[in-house]
């Protein structure tokens, strides 16, 4: 029998700061935190803008305070049993100092010697790392898992989540995702052009030149129903749909009809009992490809209701935060269901012919929110979608 999943606490992290008020201050007020990255040199690369809080801390520092905070909200006991599940391509900062130092004078040798673990080493590199390194710095027990499925890792982490909950096999998971902007990632965005050329993310506008980096880590606990209650935890609210899917179409486009999107979402309206949603978080990267597809998968997902659902992209605001995508934006939709607030789509301007849904353009709206809709998209056609209800 497939049980209940609430969600009982948070923690998250991004360019506008720590915690709730942050986000409610820089994403829910529509004010884009883009500024010129300060933490390696731009100067090779087209676009030198993300959404970053400075200096790059380690990975694991920044999944280890999100994660506290979210256990912290929950009142999880030390030592309790819990899943750790993070979506994460692992730390990649220290090998990239140490390739960009290995021809220059007193080089430290090889990534395998001793010399290459001073500058960084590879440890952290390797994903499951740190869901390893964040379960021992909980003091929690349990399995721990990685997810690296690029722009759904994180948002895949929270599926797996609730689906351990609902089948029994797990009372509570701590699900997280990270990523801090680095020179890796982007060289290969400004090599791809896909990076905005104005500073400036647009989804779903006619002028959208593409996309933005940014920092973000955030973390979730679920528990089940029986688990809340006996610890008398307080449910934020329910997961109650979930569903993953891939198009198969393009290794980096989306399927033209954002069927990839349908199928994960239509999964997971149909497990959270219905298609009647009130918000959709949308993946909404301001590319040119992405917007037109996920404009007709929505189309097709909510029928008759598309024209009276708002759609709106945070990407405007906090950036593209690959692996920590899912569960930030989750982090969001949460705040957006319990505020009754809709966070709005930054910057919007004339909006593209194929792209006619209200995408809450610019300020946030007041709404009466129920049940909200989340999607991420990830190259290769992987899709991700979780619902979440008001408890």
């Amino acid at each position: 029998m497939s049980r209940e999943v609430l969600l009982t606490g948070f923690g998250v992290r991004t360019a506008f700061g720590t915690g709730a008020d942050a986000l409610r201050e820089g994403v829910f007020d529509g004010r884009p935190a883009f500024a010129p990255i300060t933490r390696f040199d731009i100067g090779p690369y087209r676009t030198g803008l993300a959404a970053t809080y400075g200096p790059a801390a380690p990975l694991r520092d920044v999944l280890a305070e999100v994660a506290a905070a979210a256990v912290g909200m929950a009142g999880l006991p030390t030592g309790a049993r819990a899943a750790v599940l993070v979506g994460t391509a692992g730390d990649f900062t220290g090998l990239t100092r140490f390739w960009r130092a290995r021809d220059s004078p007193g080089s430290p040798g090889s990534p395998g010697s001793a010399g290459a673990a001073a500058s960084g080493g590879t440890a952290e590199t390797v994903p499951v790392w740190q869901a390893e390194a964040l379960a021992d710095a909980l003091g929690v027990r349990g399995p721990r898992l990685a997810f690296t499925g690029a722009c759904v890792a994180s948002a895949a982490a929270i599926a797996h989540g609730c689906q351990l909950i609902a089948s029994g096999r797990a009372e509570t998971a701590i699900c997280a995702g990270a990523y801090l902007v680095e020179e890796e990632n982007l060289a290969k965005f400004d090599s791809g052009f896909a990076l905005s050329r104005d500073g400036m993310v647009r989804p779903f506008c006619a002028d959208r030149s593409g996309l933005l980096l940014g920092d973000g880590a955030a973390a979730i606990v679920l528990e089940s129903v029986d688990s809340a209650r006996r610890r008398g935890a307080r449910a934020l609210a329910a997961l109650t749909g979930w569903g993953a899917a891939g198009d198969a179409h393009h290794i980096a486009r989306p399927h033209p009809e954002g069927a990839g999107l349908v199928a994960a979402a239509g999964r997971a309206l149909r497990r959270a009992g219905g298609p009647r949603i009130d918000y959709v978080n949308a993946h909404g990267t301001a590319t040119r490809h992405n917007d037109p597809a996920e404009t007709r998968g929505l189309r097709t997902l909510l029928g008759a209701d598309a024209a009276r659902t708002p759609v709106s992209s945070t990407k405007s605001t906090t950036g593209h935060l690959l692996e920590a995508s899912g569960a930030v934006e989750l982090v969001i939709t949460l705040l957006a269901l319990r505020d009754g607030v809709l966070p709005p789509t930054a910057g919007f301007t004339e909006p593209d012919p194929d792209c006619d849904l209200d995408y809450v353009p610019n300020r946030p709206h007041k709404a009466e929110l129920r049940r909200a809709l989340t999607v991420n998209a990830a190259f290769g056609g992987a899709n991700t979608a979780l619902v979440l209800e008001r408890a």
